[in-house]
């Protein structure tokens, strides 16, 4: 099995948008994220984690005040995820996503 380190990066988002799927034949690990407010006013952010069939929230409107960030996963928060498991994250503002991957295949 091959262990991966990658940086995945989504920049302008304002509507919801899919910013990673897990590859097939893959096991992600999510090690961190970033989600920047790039706009001049505060965003609300929402971060969902789509597996299988079921959709469930990591964060739903969670402010980010203009020039901020919010790491909702990193340091002993990590998400798994199995092939064609998604990440998506929804923003009423313009945000930037940084996301950093452990994948192994």
């Amino acid at each position: 099995m091959a262990n991966t380190f990658k940086n995945y990066a989504s920049a302008s988002i304002t509507t919801q948008t899919t910013v990673y799927t897990a590859p097939s034949a893959t096991q992600s690990t999510i090690i961190g994220m970033t989600v920047a407010n790039t706009a001049n006013a505060t965003a609300n952010i929402s971060v969902e984690v789509t597996v299988g069939a079921t959709t469930v929230y990591v964060v739903k409107g969670a402010p980010v005040p203009m020039g901020g960030a919010l790491v909702p996963i990193g340091g002993d928060q990590k998400v798994v995820l199995e092939a064609a498991d998604a990440i998506k994250v929804t923003s009423d503002q313009t945000v930037d996503v940084l996301l950093s991957v452990l994948e192994i295949s």
